[in-house]
């Protein structure tokens, strides 16, 4: 005999794997866009730097 199916549960699950797979996207994307936005921020410290506003016209 067929178990009863429970649509609830199963519906739920779903959702649950779902979301947690779109939050770990969105994790990821985030990390992406971090590092990406960490490196050029490096860059420009490093051309701020180099540049030398203080440096003397003598």
């Amino acid at each position: 005999m067929p178990r009863k199916p429970n649509y609830k549960f199963e519906r739920l699950e779903r959702q649950r794997i779902k979301s947690a797979k779109k939050a770990e996207k969105a994790k990821a994307k985030a990390d992406r866009a971090k590092a990406r936005d960490g490196e050029g921020s490096d860059q420009e410290d490093l051309e701020d730097e180099t540049a030398g506003p203080d440096q003397d016209p003598e």
